[in-house]
């Protein structure tokens, strides 16, 4: 059984590299794809009180529907910005790769071997 979500989007080319990588690092996954099963409010939450860099790192700044929707978010109260999201998933950055206290955002190798190494020197401590 396997505690790694991997938030994806088939036509996103770095989710299908992160998958590539996972699977030929046999690593388990649940996989969800962003748009069918969007991430509830409190899974929103959850991911972002794992960033390091807040909504910066979660959030599709440079996507067209980011910029189409012509506001600072800075303004917003984080219950504005988690119902935005809930509401237009386009928003998040694709992949996302979680452990449930960890995540990783994008194609990153380091980091997902970083995330999943932790998890096996985990596994086998426990």
């Amino acid at each position: 059984m396997t505690n790694l979500t991997f938030f994806t989007y088939p036509s996103c080319t770095s989710c299908r590299k992160a998958k590539k990588w996972l699977s030929a690092n046999s690593i388990e996954f649940a996989e969800r794809h962003i748009f069918r099963e969007t991430p509830s409010k409190e899974e929103i939450i959850n991911l972002l009180s794992m960033t390091t860099n807040g909504l910066d790192e979660i959030l599709a700044t440079r996507s067209q529907k980011y910029k189409a929707l012509n506001i600072n978010i800075e303004e917003l109260s984080l219950s504005e910005v988690v119902e935005m999201i809930s509401k237009e998933p386009k928003l998040l950055r694709r992949p996302i790769v979680t452990d449930g206290s960890k995540l990783v955002v994008g194609y990153d190798p380091e980091g997902l071997r970083s995330l999943t190494s932790k998890r096996s020197v985990y596994q086998l401590t426990v």
